[in-house]
């Protein structure tokens, strides 16, 4: 090492306090955001779909597609990032599937459906009369964390979901809870039964009885009063809002003047056949689906679930009960989990091999180098907003192959140094000074191997995007810590070796030489 030339291992070798209060920061801070780090099953990925449903009572498949489904698309197909729409229609309704281009950013799919919704918006004045909607839906990105199944023996469809609104207040003051979905609600029906002879003998129709429902349950402004205090809204209030009131429902019959119940059976229902009906265990039930908020810890939130429902089924009533059908911290767990064993194991072979091949000193450093290396890859990801989830833990994985590289070379070189004469601080010198930069080199090209994951314009390039980014912070860990800590723990740990000498021939060996005197 020529005098003057900067070396950055002989400076981490020379100022040792200063290297060892680094090690110690950045153990602590790896190990604090190992445990501060989102973890979730899958990343989070852009939905790049929306649909749209257009109900038009009375018309055939033909007119929802001619006169509907047509002209909404035409307006689509106006959007910058379109790609394509998939149409499916048939009597009184059509469905439309908007996909936006593989390779649209992320930050302009927000921007493209709101245009989309002012376009369909726009045309739904030109579209014929007695057409509802269209209806706008692109709420794919939520992913349910965890499903509870409510359920209440004997108890009406009405009234549990009733209980459900409540629990689902209650569970959404449970910290990292973004959303909770009620589903298998059955919509509930006010069934009219009438006999068609009963309302020919009274001169009825049906469309009679119809209208006179019509015009009864209407809610109508009727002005409002000035006062010196401020205004007085009038309101003619003619709703339904008890089944009482629909069956006395005035009708009129041949000039007299009936109720609704005494022409025909007014009954409370749902809807029947039920599109959407959920048993739990054979038995009828609800479910409350949990949406978990972006870069929150499963682990966290699965505990904190486990505990509100532990004490919202100590307070339920006799008959129901809360249980959990899924739960995604489950699979977040076994994830990381897994990753902890095949860390483990990759350590215990590292140290195996090198205490074969090197020494258990060295094995000691190199070692030393895959935790310290795995802290620094945790801090960064937990300033750059990365999570742990099937893609980053699997690349970690992948990593834990390549991190011990770099400190091995460096390692190695220093030990060979020191048996060839050089002393302690000049041998943990010579790892900047000679293989830095091929180490370097080499570190970097591997990283820009998995370049294609980061940088891709596509969904799949989202989801798969952090295969680069945590292979390469592992890498240029990696280095980092082979040029700057591996040289002071090899300092603290290996002792001086004294020089190699020559191989002497058997035939020269002392012992020899005296036999051959001897004779």
């Amino acid at each position: 090492m020529s005098a003057g030339r900067f070396n950055l291992s002989a400076l981490a070798v020379r100022e040792r306090s200063v290297t060892l209060f680094l090690i110690i920061l950045i153990s602590v801070a790896g190990l604090v955001a190992f445990f501060g780090l989102g973890r979730a099953e899958d990343p989070p990925f852009t939905v790049k779909q929306m649909t749209v449903i257009t109900v038009w009572p009375g018309a055939t498949a033909q007119e929802m597609q001619d006169q509907v489904a047509e002209p909404l698309e035409k307006r689509l197909q106006e959007l910058k990032w379109y790609d394509r729409t998939e149409t499916y229609t048939r009597p009184g309704i059509a469905l439309i599937t908007l996909s936006l281009q593989d390779q649209t950013p992320p930050s302009e799919v927000p921007e493209q459906f709101y245009q989309a919704r002012k376009k369909l918006g726009d045309e739904a004045k030109n579209l014929p009369a007695g057409v509802s909607g269209p209806m706008m839906n692109d709420e794919f990105a939520d992913v349910t964390f965890a499903l509870f199944a409510l359920k209440a023996r004997g108890e009406p469809p009405r009234q549990l979901v009733r209980d459900a609104e409540a629990l689902r207040q209650q569970l959404l003051h449970v910290p990292g809870v973004k959303k909770v979905n009620i589903l298998g609600e059955q919509a509930e029906r006010i069934y009219l039964s009438f006999s068609h002879d009963r309302l020919a003998t009274l001169g009825l129709s049906p469309e009679a009885i119809f209208a006179a429902l019509n015009s009864q349950n209407v809610l109508t402004a009727a002005g409002a009063i000035e006062t010196r205090g401020g205004q007085i809204f009038i309101r003619l209030d003619g709703a339904f809002d008890r089944l009482q009131q629909i069956r006395d429902t005035p009708i009129i019959a041949g000039g007299r003047t009936l109720k609704l119940a005494d022409v025909a059976t007014v009954e409370r229902g749902y809807e029947d056949p039920a599109t959407f009906l959920i048993r739990h265990q054979g038995e009828p039930a609800l479910l409350l689906g949990v949406v978990m908020r972006e870069g929150w810890n499963g682990l966290a939130l699965g505990k904190a679930l486990d505990a509100e429902t532990a004490s919202i089924n100590q307070s339920l009533p006799l008959g129901m009960s809360l249980t959990k059908v899924t739960d995604q911290s489950v699979n977040i767990s076994a994830a990381v989990d897994e990753f902890m064993i095949k860390f483990f194991v990759a350590l215990l072979v590292v140290m195996a091999v090198c205490f074969v091949s090197m020494g258990w000193r060295v094995g000691v450093v190199v070692a030393a180098a895959v935790p310290l290396t795995l802290a620094v890859v945790f801090v960064v990801m937990e300033a750059t907003g990365k999570n742990f989830d099937r893609i980053t833990l699997g690349s970690l994985i992948l990593a834990l192959g390549l991190l011990v590289d770099d400190a091995i070379i460096a390692i190695e070189m220093m030990v060979v140094k020191m048996e060839e004469g050089y002393d302690r601080l000049k041998a943990s010198a010579y790892a900047w000074s000679h293989t830095a930069a091929p180490m370097l080199a080499g570190t970097l090209v591997t990283a820009v191997g998995f370049m294609p994951n980061g940088f891709a314009q596509s969904t799949a390039g989202e989801y798969a995007s952090n295969v680069f980014w945590i292979v390469g912070f592992a890498l240029i860990a990696s280095w980092i810590v082979a040029v700057i800590f591996t040289p002071w723990l090899g300092y603290t740990c290996c002792r001086t070796e004294s020089p190699r000498r020559p191989a002497t021939p058997r035939c020269m060996t002392p012992r020899a030489i005296s036999a051959s005197v001897g004779c």
